[in-house]
C-alpha cells in the first residue's frame, strides 16, 4: 500500500473515530446522573407457585444493528491507538492499546502524556505538540523509533488540534500508527545492500532534518521566551516605577496627614478651651439669673421656647422638655391673652414693651418684652422678663386709699388747704412747685378751681409770683423745716 493510500486510510479511520467520539459525547450528555435498570422484557409478571400454570411466551430476539457491530469491529481491530489530551498534555481519554508508546512514570501517579511517553517519543512528541498548538494545524512525524519492552517499534505520530465539535474545542488528539519494518532476506544482494544503505542514509537524513527542525523550534521558542521575558521585565520595571511613585505619594500623604493631625490637635485644644469657656459663661449666666430672682423667658422668632430660668417655670408651667414648643401651647397663670400680639409687635417694631400683668392668684408682675440681638446685630427672637411688683402694687393701693381718705378729710375743712409737689431742674435745683390737691376753702379764697390748676406750676397759674415766695417753698421742701407767713388777700 502506498503512502498516499496509507494516509487516506488513516484519515478515514480518524474520521470514523471522530464520529464515534461525537456520538459517545452526545450519548454521555443525555444520560441521567443516576443508574437506570431497564427491564429485560415488556411482559407482565407471572405469578408462581404450585398449581399455577405458566403461560408459554415466545421471547422475541432483538434485531442486530449491523452498522454498530461494524463500527465496533473497526474500532477494535483497525482503528489506531489514540489519546485525547488537554492543551497542557493531561490525558482525558484513551482509545486502543497504547502500552507500546506510553508507560507510567516513576513516583507519584502522573497522567500527563509527556511524562508517560516512552524513549524515542518524548522530545519529538513535545516539539510536535507545541508546533500543532502554535500553528493550529495537524503535525505528522514519520518513522519514529520507539523503544518497547525488549525491542524497537517504528511509529508515525499525528498531533491534531480539535476545533469541532464545540464540546472538544481546545483539546488535542494524538494518534499512534505502527510502521512495519522491512524484512531482511537471507542473502541480500548488492542492490539490496545499496538500497538498505540508502534507506539507512535516508533515515539518518530524516533524523538530522528532524533534529534541525527541533533545534529551529527550540531556537524560536527561546527567542519567544526571551521576548516575553523582556516584555515581562519591562512591565515589571514599569510596575516598579509605579510602585515607587505610589510609595513616594504615600510618604507625602503620610507627612501631610501628620501635619494635618497636628493642626487638628491644635484646633481640638482651641475648641476644648472655647468649650470650657462657654461652659463657664453658661454657669455664670445661670447663677446671675438665679441671683437676680427675675423670671426670664427666651423665645425665637417663631415664638418657640428656647430657654428659661427656674423662676419663669413658677409663672408659666414650663419643664425642661418644653424647649422647642410654641409658647401658645403651654399653660400659664398670667392673665395676659395679648402676649402673642405684643411679642409680634416687638419683633416688628424692635421697640421694647412693658406693662403690669396680674395672675390668677393675685400676684402682679411687670412684664418687659425686648428684642433678642446677637453679636452680629441680628434679631433672633425676644427676651421676656417678669419682675414681681406685688408689694409695690399693695403699697400703691394703700397710698391711694390714704390719699382718698385725706382728700375726703380736707375737702370740707373751713381752713384753706393745698398740697404741692416740688419741681427740680436737671442740676437738682428747686425751680418751682406744682398743684396736686386743694380743698373747697382754698378754691374759694384763692379764686381757683382744683380741676383747672391741678398739675400746673405756680408760674403757670400766677406768673407774677415773687421769687422770695418760691424760695421759701423750696427751703421748706428741701430742709423739711416748716415756715409761716402772714399775708393780706
Amino acid at each position: 500500500m502506498g503512502s498516499a493510500e496509507t494516509i487516506g486510510g488513516y484519515n478515514n479511520l480518524f474520521t470514523t473515530l471522530h464520529g464515534k467520539l461525537r456520538l459517545y459525547q452526545r450519548f454521555n450528555s443525555s444520560l441521567p446522573a443516576e443508574r437506570i435498570d431497564f427491564p429485560t422484557a415488556f411482559f407482565p409478571a407471572v405469578p408462581s407457585g404450585p398449581g399455577v400454570v405458566k403461560p408459554q411466551h415466545k421471547v422475541q430476539q432483538p434485531v442486530p444493528n449491523l452498522q454498530a457491530l461494524a463500527d465496533q469491529m473497526l474500532l477494535q481491530h483497525f482503528a489506531p491507538a489514540a489519546v485525547l489530551v488537554s492543551d497542557k498534555g493531561d490525558i482525558l481519554y484513551i482509545n486502543g492499546r497504547t502500552g507500546k508508546y506510553l508507560e507510567p512514570a516513576d513516583g507519584k501517579a502522573n497522567w500527563n502524556i509527556f511524562a508517560m511517553a516512552r524513549e524515542g517519543l518524548r522530545y519529538e512528541l513535545n516539539s510536535a505538540f507545541q508546533k500543532a498548538l502554535r500553528e493550529k494545524a495537524a503535525v505528522t512525524l514519520k518513522n519514529l523509533v520507539v523503544r518497547t519492552n525488549g525491542g524497537k517499534q517504528m511509529v508515525n505520530l499525528t498531533v491534531q488540534p480539535l476545533t469541532e465539535p464545540e464540546a472538544l474545542q481546545g483539546l488535542v488528539m494524538i494518534v499512534f500508527t505502527d510502521v512495519a519494518a522491512l524484512s531482511a532476506a537471507k542473502a541480500p544482494t548488492k542492490t539490496q545492500q545499496a538500497s538498505a544503505a540508502s534507506t539507512y542514509q535516508a533515515q539518518l537524513e530524516q533524523e538530522l532534518q528532524r533534529s534541525h527542525e527541533e533545534l529551529q523550534t527550540t531556537r524560536e521558542e527561546m527567542q519567544n521566551s526571551q521576548e516575553e521575558l523582556k516584555s515581562t521585565n519591562e512591565e515589571l520595571q514599569s510596575t516598579n516605577e509605579e510602585l515607587q511613585s505610589a510609595n513616594e505619594e504615600l510618604t507625602t500623604s503620610k507627612e501631610e496627614m501628620l501635619s494635618l493631625n497636628e493642626e487638628l490637635q491644635t484646633v481640638n485644644h482651641e475648641l476644648q478651651a472655647r468649650v470650657d469657656e462657654l461652659s463657664r459663661s453658661n454657669n455664670d449666666m445661670k447663677n446671675l439669673y438665679n441671683s437676680t430672682d427675675i423670671a426670664t423667658l427666651f423665645l425665637d422668632d417663631a415664638l418657640h421656647v428656647r430657654r428659661f430660668t427656674n423662676q419663669a417655670s413658677q409663672i408659666i408651667k414650663l419643664i425642661p422638655g418644653d424647649a422647642g414648643r410654641p409658647i401658645t401651647d403651654i399653660a400659664s397663670d398670667l392673665l395676659y391673652p395679648e402676649l402673642t400680639e405684643d411679642v409680634q409687635e416687638v419683633l416688628r417694631t424692635l421697640a421694647f414693651k412693658e406693662k403690669p400683668i396680674n395672675t390668677r392668684d393675685g400676684h402682679w408682675f411687670s412684664v418687659r418684652i425686648m428684642p433678642y440681638r446677637t453679636f452680629e446685630n441680628r434679631i433672633d427672637g425676644v427676651v421676656i422678663t417678669f419682675m414681681d411688683i406685688s408689694v409695690a402694687k399693695k403699697l400703691e393701693a394703700v397710698l391711694r386709699e390714704s390719699e382718698r381718705e385725706m382728700k375726703a378729710h380736707f375737702k370740707h375743712m373751713t381752713n384753706a388747704f393745698a398740697l404741692f409737689e416740688s419741681v427740680f431742674n436737671g442740676d437738682g435745683i428747686f425751680v418751682s412747685y406744682r398743684f396736686v390737691f386743694m380743698n373747697d376753702a382754698y378754691e374759694r379764697i384763692m379764686d381757683v378751681k382744683n380741676e383747672e390748676v391741678q398739675g400746673k406750676t405756680m408760674h403757670q397759674v400766677w406768673p407774677s409770683t415773687e421769687a422770695s415766695r418760691i424760695k421759701t417753698f423750696g427751703q421748706v421742701a428741701i430742709t423739711g423745716v416748716p415756715d409761716s407767713k402772714e399775708e393780706f388777700i
